[in-house]
């Protein structure tokens, strides 16, 4: 495919609100077992705030403002904040330019994971979305580095999200309210991985159909 637009981007926003209310009970039975028991629920509150935003937003920059300022208002607990930040960053390093490259997509996308690390100060092994997404942009720097365009390197950061949100489960929590549980933690899905996960699903699906 050719560069990466806002209309893509839009349009991956769509999916992952779809594949949250598809996976929102799931998600909540995951956090009920070491968490609010809130975070399919807040995730799908916060999306369908999104939604009706996407329209206006006329550059990647602005997309990511409206989609970070919206999820900070409207998700509670910690969900709201990290991945508010995460869009507002994504955001502000993809720019006015209505043309991303697979490198230039993939310096946003770590832009915003840099911001949730510096939010949640959460480290990989925290047993925390970090997990899913730290993998996900190795494969995906890997992936342009050996050639690949945006399509490819959705794919392998994808591949690389649901393996690493596989790997929480033997964790025990270091960060969040999970963390509270300390060895009751282990052998349990974390939550934020497989919301993390299903966002670079969503982008994953949606460049493959673009």
């Amino acid at each position: 495919m050719t560069d990466v637009t806002t209309a893509d981007l839009r349009a991956w926003i769509t999916r992952f609100a779809s594949l949250i209310d598809e996976h929102q009970t799931e998600l909540t039975e995951l956090d009920s077992a070491i968490g609010d028991a809130d975070h399919g629920s807040n995730m799908a509150r916060g999306m369908h705030a999104v939604l009706p935003k996407l329209d206006g937003a006329a550059t990647p920059a602005d997309l990511g403002k409206a989609i970070g300022m919206t999820l900070v208002s409207t998700v509670g607990g910690a969900s709201g904040p990290l991945y508010g930040t995460f869009f507002l960053r994504l955001g502000g390093a993809a720019g006015a330019e209505d043309a991303l490259d697979a490198a230039t997509l993939g310096a946003a996308l770590r832009a915003g994971v840099e911001g949730v690390v510096q939010r949640g100060k959460a480290e990989p092994g925290d047993k925390t979305m970090i997990d899913a997404f730290t993998p996900a942009l190795q494969a995906w720097d890997d992936a342009v580095a050996g050639g690949a365009d945006a399509v490819s390197a959705a794919e392998a950061a994808a591949t690389a999200a649901a393996a690493g949100r596989d790997a929480t489960v033997p964790l025990v929590a270091r960060k969040g309210r999970a963390s509270y549980l300390g060895e009751r933690s282990a052998g349990h899905l974390d939550p934020g991985a497989a919301s993390a996960t299903l966002l670079l699903e969503a982008l994953r699906d949606t460049l493959a159909a673009s």
